[in-house]
């Protein structure tokens, strides 16, 4: 395979000419984090930038290498997320048409953050990759430029800008945490790093349902998987990029995957503790913390975007409130008269539990007189007060039973 070079010139440029489009995004150091991992642990929020993620990096500096008849063709890409609008933004600001194909289930909420860029926009096909085989027929039919998502040196000489960045503003960073879909930003934050120092350790970080790099890496080779199935969807890629892939093997250190839940509490984590929003993909870096095998070290991780719907944020926050046991639901049976759910309120009362919704089912058995059930959905403190309560509603007699359901 053969490898076309980023070098430490064109990572140079890049990092100047950038900085036309971006905002600064300086580090911020995590108390919560540094104290629950025994790292110095900062964040590098690009879920900050103006697009809402670091995409418009490598967008900026790919179109900023074009020459002027392409530039006047426009350019297109495929992307159903952070890349459409990153591409959109980038030719806004160098005056150039793009086209964007997203499939046509995308949101409509992202579609018109795309169309306020300036960008055409063409709903094609049920996923990605149909909508991406419609911009490369497009591409070669009116000329324009295809800027890919992540397989292009250009493109991810310009994401790698952040570790020049990180580097700048943390000069004796001991590891800096990278998410990797198909391989762009981890190529370039990696490649930049190690030519600045190489003593500092890159680790990539992937979804345990579409670690994709992960089973590259140790086949040696650029494999697809099956099937991806994970809620970061950002980098749910089956293929890595191929002209990339070099970089990856020869500059990642190390591959660290996560759980959907662990994302769920990190995004927790990061509202209630930073009052951050952040992706999932882009807390991928927060939830592979508590794997790093590290002490006292200087940890960067790479917040790499904040495009969340708010229906999506609204059920991730329930799980997560579930998934910490502040919120649970308990089912009890009861004898059908007056007085028992007063009785069963006053335990959970004496427990500083917080009642938030009731269902009262007469029909659980035959013989109503012999018992209703109750299903109780109650705020706590963790899992240390849950069981608490659960222990309280036990010793008085109720048989309390955890339900698993949704608020």
């Amino acid at each position: 395979m053969v490898k076309e070079m980023l070098t430490l010139e064109a990572f140079e440029e890049a990092s100047e000419k950038v900085k036309e489009v971006t905002l600064e995004t300086k580090l911020v150091y995590s108390d919560h984090f540094s104290n629950l991992t025994g790292n110095k642990v900062y964040l590098k929020p690009e879920n900050m930038q103006f697009t809402g993620a670091y995409k418009v990096r490598g967008a900026y500096y790919k179109t900023s290498t074009l020459t002027e008849e392409e530039k006047k063709k426009g350019v297109i890409t495929a992307s159903a997320g952070n890349h459409a609008q990153g591409v959109a933004y980038a030719a806004k600001c160098g005056g150039m048409k793009a086209t964007i194909v997203m499939p046509t289930t995308t949101p409509l909420i992202k579609v018109n953050r795309t169309k306020n860029f300036g960008a055409e926009v063409v709903l094609y096909g049920d996923v990605y990759d149909e909508a991406c085989e419609k911009a490369y027929e497009l591409a070669a039919e009116h000329g324009y430029t295809f800027i890919h998502p992540f397989d292009d040196p250009a493109v991810a000489t310009g994401q790698g800008t952040i570790a020049m960045e990180i580097i700048k503003e943390l000069p004796l960073v001991d590891v800096i945490l990278v998410p990797i879909g198909g391989g762009g930003l981890a190529a370039g934050v990696s490649t930049l790093a190690k030519l600045l120092n190489p003593k500092i350790k890159v680790i990539g970080v992937e979804p345990s349902g579409a670690a994709c790099m992960k089973a590259s890496l140790a086949e040696g080779k650029v494999v697809t998987l099956p099937g991806v199935n994970t809620i970061a969807d950002g980098t749910a890629v089956k293929t890595p990029g191929s002209r990339i892939f070099p970089y990856i093997q020869e500059n990642i250190d190390d591959i660290i995957t996560v759980d959907d839940e662990e994302l769920i509490v990190a995004f927790l984590d990061m509202v209630e503790n930073h009052k951050m929003i952040v992706e999932n993909s882009g807390l991928l870096t927060v939830a592979a913390l508590k794997q790093l095998q590290a002490s006292g070290k200087k940890v960067v991780s790479i917040l790499s975007g904040g495009n969340m719907d708010v229906i999506t944020m609204s059920s991730v926050v329930q799980q997560g409130l579930i998934f910490r046991n502040r919120i649970f639901t308990v089912s009890v049976l009861l004898p059908d008269k007056p007085g028992e759910l007063q009785r069963v309120a006053g335990v959970i009362a004496a427990e500083n539990g917080n009642v938030i919704k009731l269902e009262h089912n007469q029909f659980v058995t035959t013989n109503r007189k012999s018992a209703v059930e109750l299903r109780i959905t109650i705020e706590a403190f963790g899992t240390e007060h849950k069981e608490k309560i659960m222990h309280e509603l036990e010793v008085t007699g109720y048989k309390p039973k955890s339900v698993r359901t949704l608020i």
